[in-house]
């Protein structure tokens, strides 16, 4: 009998009764409650977590930052609540915690009264890190406290980045405030560079002018040395003149009253021997022709006027105890003029004797004569009033002299004091040479200085930025937040239960074909009584299960794709893989029960286990001990996860065809161990008639 007629013989027993038909369809839809229900409960478990209770605390008191108020507790619960991220409850501190203690909220989020203070503070000189509060109790439920920490980064990271603007968008304003003031800095370095220019060029001048002026000094106080000497001389000469001039005034007031009488007596006598020069000077010259005969003559008469005006003034002005100042000087002028007669008068005569005299010369002296005679007669009735005035000048001189000799003391004195000025001047040029020469240096030192201050400023303006308020913006939402997460799926799962389908649909198609053989046998005990081939055998206990699988496997597709939505990348691919998965996992149990019996069930339900552990179907196999990660490349379920997470979301299809390499291979193996397990089971033993187990 082939084995397709002895796969119909073994179905045809659901066939007989309510029961067995209820038996088979429920066998059909066993996989929907490991497959389509389990994945239902949690399909969206995130899209729902407005259903969480949580308690929302909010005491911040607020914080004033640049003069604005800041209230960012107020802001963060008001986004929160808009969010719908949980199920938020506005509740005390005290009742946050006994709501998480037993168990009415699943955790609490709590603000505390300086939060905005600490987040303003990240402007100000001394920031401070705000804290929001996160309490958990993983004995309400561990999951929820994984899922809280998850949301309460992003709102950590969101009030940081929002914080940070505030720090950023402070620094970038200074950045620019800084570039404006080095920018005028700049300017003032360029004008001061232009005025330490002009004051290199003025120090020059001055240190300059510093050397000239010592020199002068140098000068001025060996000058002011020598008119000290001259001044001490000056003042030495004039009190001698004040000596003398006091002495002259004594003697003269002490004559004028002889000497006055006299002249006033005489005055007469000597005009008219003035008037008789006078004539004879002119009767002389007039009669020059007459000279010759008169020269001796008038030599005598001349020379005995000269001595008479002689022995007068011998007798008043030099043999008289104290001269008569007012009348010696008339008097000696008289003597003077008469001598000058006499020697022109023996001139003539000599000229006369001679025969050879210049007339001329004598006319001309003569002219003299007369006019000094003619003066002298002029003035000798007034002689006694000249004595007075001459008396007066000199005593008018005499008072002139000691002011000379006084004030000649006095500039003797000054130009004392001078001296040690002068001193004092020269000393402190020098010293202004010498600071003015430094100055020059260093002026060329800050001239050099202030251009290199100068050029370093404009460069500096050039390498600070001066940020625009847009710019500052851009700038400071990045620096807020520099490091953002470009999260790109290539093959995105839309949500928990379609990332977890891979895992849940074999094991299901494994349960599925467990609980098949424990209804049908593995191996046709009519086909084993008739002596069949061992191979027909295998085929005839595995078709039933197999085409179950598949009617299993429709079922539960359908199910996922209209109930909760699950879209396969690759829908006729994951079809078409699961069916291969269907028969693989009934050639494996068959095998198992065939081989062992009863025990091959418990051995079933033990390599489910080891599959679900080590397939890597929640998280990463290498996350897994060394254990099932030894085990895991030798296991067919391993391959089946790998498969239809590409066929379902899509990528690239080399596990799949691996996979369906080694499904191939776990296929064909099965099936020869249960036709040599069937071939054994030809032979009957007491002990298969009479079995230790049986379930």
């Amino acid at each position: 009998m082939r084995s397709p007629r002895l796969a119909a013989l073994e179905l045809r027993r659901f066939g007989r009764g309510r029961l067995p038909r209820a038996a088979l369809a429920a066998l059909l839809l066993l996989p929907l409650l490991y497959g389509a229900l389990y994945l239902w409960s949690f399909w969206d478990p995130y899209g729902r977590l407005d259903r969480i209770p949580v308690a929302l605390v909010n005491e911040d008191k607020g914080a004033t930052a640049d003069g604005k108020r800041l209230a960012a507790g107020d802001r963060i619960t008001d986004k929160l609540l808009r969010s719908k991220t949980f199920d938020w409850h506005e509740v005390s501190a005290e009742e946050a915690d006994r709501g998480v203690e037993d168990g009415t909220y699943y955790l609490s989020l709590r603000m505390p009264s300086d939060f905005s203070r600490r987040i303003a503070s990240s402007a100000g000189d001394s920031p401070e890190t705000g804290a929001l509060q996160v309490r958990t109790n993983d004995a309400n439920n561990y999951i929820v406290g994984q899922i809280s920490r998850t949301v309460f980064s992003e709102v950590r990271t969101a009030a940081s980045a929002n914080a940070s603007r505030g720090f950023l968008d402070r620094i970038f304003i200074s950045f620019s405030d800084l570039h404006d003031q080095t920018a005028k800095a700049a300017k003032g370095a360029s004008d001061l560079k232009d005025g330490i220019g002009k004051a290199k060029k003025g120090s020059k001048d001055l240190a300059d002018g510093l050397k000239d002026a010592k020199k002068g000094s140098a000068k001025l106080a060996g000058g002011i040395v020598k008119l000290n000497k001259g001044a001490g001389d000056l003042e030495t000469g004039s009190r001698q003149v004040a000596d003398g001039t006091q002495l002259l005034a004594d003697k003269v007031n002490g004559v004028a009253a002889d000497v006055r009488p006299f002249l006033k007596d005489n005055g007469k006598t000597i005009g008219d021997t003035a008037r008789l020069v006078a004539d004879s000077s002119k009767t002389v010259r007039d009669n020059l022709d007459l000279l010759v005969k008169a020269a001796p003559t008038a030599a005598a008469a001349a020379h005995t006027a000269a001595d008479d005006l002689t022995a007068i003034h011998r007798t008043r002005c030099e043999e008289q105890p104290v001269p008569d100042p007012a009348v010696c000087p008339p008097l000696k002028r008289a003597v003077t003029a008469a001598d000058d007669v006499a020697a022109v008068a023996d001139d003539v005569n000599v000229l006369v004797k001679n025969q050879n005299g210049d007339l001329k010369k004598l006319r001309t002296q003569l002219t003299t004569l007369e006019k000094q005679a003619k003066a002298l007669a002029a003035r000798s009735p007034h002689l006694d009033e000249d004595l007075e005035a001459a008396v007066k000048k000199i005593n008018a001189l005499n008072t002139g002299a000691h002011k000379v000799a006084k004030g000649a003391g006095q500039l003797h004195t000054g130009l004392g004091t001078a001296k040690t000025g002068s001193a004092d001047l020269n000393t402190g040029v020098g010293k202004l040479k010498k600071g003015a020469l430094g100055l020059d240096k260093g002026m060329v030192r800050l001239s050099d200085g202030s251009t290199t201050l100068a050029k370093g400023l404009g460069d500096g303006v050039d390498k600070i930025p001066d940020y625009g308020k847009k710019d500052r913006d851009a700038r400071t939402e990045v620096m807020a937040d520099p490091v953002r997460l470009a999260s790109q799926s290539l093959h995105s799962a839309p949500n928990y239960g379609t990332g977890f389908a891979p895992y849940f649909i074999p094991l299901s198609l494994w349960v599925g074909a467990m609980v098949a053989y424990m209804l049908i046998q593995p191996l046709s005990r009519r086909a084993l009584a008739a002596g069949a081939p061992a191979w027909r055998i295998a085929l005839a206990g595995w078709l039933p299960v197999a085409g179950i699988g598949l009617l299993q496997t429709a079922a539960l597709m359908s199910v996922l794709h209209w109930g909760p939505g699950l879209d396969m990348a690759h829908t006729a691919g994951t079809l078409g893989f699961l069916a291969l998965v269907t028969c693989c996992f009934a050639a494996i149990v068959q095998w198992l029960n065939a081989c062992f019996g009863a025990a091959g069930r418990i051995l079933v339900l033990a390599l489910l286990m080891l599959q679900l552990t080590s397939a890597g179907g929640t998280y990463p196999v290498q996350t897994s001990p060394g254990f099932f990660n030894a085990i895991h490349p030798y296991l067919p379920m391993s391959y089946v996860v790998e498969g239809l997470r590409r066929l379902i979301t899509g990528g690239g299809l080399g596990p799949v065809w691996q996979g369906c390499a080694v499904l191939v291979a776990f296929t064909a193996g099965a099936l020869a161990l249960t036709a040599l397990s069937a071939r054994r089971k030809q032979m009957w033993t007491l002990e298969r008639l009479h079995p230790e187990l049986s379930l």
